[in-house]
């Protein structure tokens, strides 16, 4: 139909398949063969889904389970659209595994329709870290949202608790995450996965995830950027150009440093090396 777009974005994921659809198009019962959540961020859609008829409409979190029979009507006479990302079962058989500390590989979206700003915000940062990520960071990015994305819809579907994954962590997983944070410290600008950290900790990627972040107040992803930034600020100050600061922090480029920078401390590099050379 004039004014339906239907695309798929390159990027380089193996295992997932990233859509954009703005479409008044009624789909006929179908199915897929990998795990599909997306977010529907305009109009309004009725569908069939393994739970029976739902409605989903702008800013709910849509779901579909590898060869679950849908369908999708839009309502209303606007066209509806969504984000959506496809994922192969075996990426998340693997990251259920980790969620479960070994337990079981089997997962399962128990809810086609979501209302959850935790999970939105996980899919919305998921969605960019894979189509627009390109910095030295973007795989790990990638791995944390999708574990966070995951872990949040159990909580939602009633399959785990939010307070147990609230509790502090013991004296010896602080000790492990320890050895993660001193890896990160010791050379901010290495590219370091989610793998790597758990590796140095001895716990599962996502055990990993979860205790740095109740350890730091940072998931993995955020303590590398804020360390970065940190080299980065004693580069400056020390009259470091700025291109050359950017490379040897890690950053991607100098447009990679410079947003991320400006967000913590709300000035570039370029105004934070201009009063540091009139302090």
């Amino acid at each position: 139909m004039t004014g339906d777009t239907v695309r798929i974005l390159s990027h380089d994921c193996i295992g997932v398949e990233a859509i954009m659809a703005t479409t008044r198009h009624s789909f006929a019962k179908h199915s897929h063969e990998q795990f599909g959540i997306g977010f529907m961020y305009a109009g309004a859609q009725k569908s069939l889904s393994g739970r029976g008829m739902v409605e989903a409409c702008a800013g709910n979190i849509i779901t579909v389970n590898p060869r679950e029979v849908h369908d999708g009507i839009p309502i209303g006479d606007g066209p509806r659209g969504w984000n959506m990302l496809y994922f192969e079962p075996n990426l998340i058989s693997h990251a259920a595994h980790d969620i479960s500390d070994g337990k079981s590989g089997y997962y399962e979206f128990t809810r086609p329709v979501i209302t959850s700003p935790a999970i939105t915000q996980c899919f919305t940062t998921l969605f960019a870290a894979i189509t627009q990520g390109n910095s030295t960071t973007a795989n790990l990015r990638r791995e944390e949202m999708l574990f966070l994305l995951l872990h949040h819809a159990l909580i939602t579907s009633g399959s785990a608790t939010e307070n147990s994954n609230r509790s502090p962590p013991g004296k010896i997983a602080r000790s492990r995450i320890a050895c993660a944070k001193n890896m990160i410290d010791d050379d901010p600008a290495a590219i370091v996965s989610l793998a790597d950290l758990a590796n140095a900790t001895g716990l599962s990627r996502f055990q990993t995830l979860r205790d740095f972040t109740r350890a730091t107040g940072l998931t993995p992803h955020a303590y590398i950027i804020q360390r970065r930034i940190d080299l980065a600020r004693r580069l400056i100050a020390n009259g470091t150009s700025l291109a050359e600061v950017a490379t040897t922090s890690g950053f991607a480029d100098q447009s990679h440093m410079n947003r991320h920078f400006k967000r913590a401390y709300a000035m570039s590099p370029g105004h934070y090396a201009r009063a540091t050379r009139h302090r």
